[in-house]
């Protein structure tokens, strides 16, 4: 195999995405609400998947608000990878903690998306997750 004339190997595919931090990470990591969070940075990935996360767990909260919360966090995602880069595949890699508010919102949205029964959706962000990080995958599911 030999490098490209743009001095990396082209065939191994694209680079890894790194998400920026996230703004709300410090909030959601010493304790705030998630809900109250998620008021003040809508556009947050990881506050999100803390509130599909929490609703997962909790038995009163009905599935469908859980996989509403982890779809907003997917797009969200979305969305920074997009400007971060990525191109619609690629590593993000679990090790960067930035990706984990993606990387988390991507692993509920499969679980939600099992629950309500929408199996075809929890296969497909199942798959996209263990293709993303490997590891993240392991960590999370």
């Amino acid at each position: 195999m030999s490098d490209s004339p743009l001095g990396r190997d082209l065939i191994a595919g694209p680079p890894p995405t790194l998400l920026p931090e996230d703004p709300a990470a410090g909030e959601i990591a010493s304790g705030a609400q998630a809900e109250d969070v998620v008021r003040h940075h809508p556009e947050s990935p990881i506050a999100w998947a803390t509130l599909a996360e929490q609703a997962l767990a909790d038995a009163d909260v009905d599935d469908v608000t859980a996989y509403a919360y982890a779809r907003v966090g997917y797009h969200r995602s979305l969305d920074s990878l997009r400007r971060n880069g990525w191109k619609g595949h690629g590593p993000v890699p679990w090790e960067h903690e930035p990706n984990r508010g993606f990387l988390r919102s991507l692993a509920a949205l499969a679980l939600a998306a099992g629950r309500i029964g929408e199996y075809h959706e929890a296969d497909r962000c199942d798959q996209f997750l263990r293709d993303s990080s490997p590891e993240g995958h392991a960590e999370l599911t």
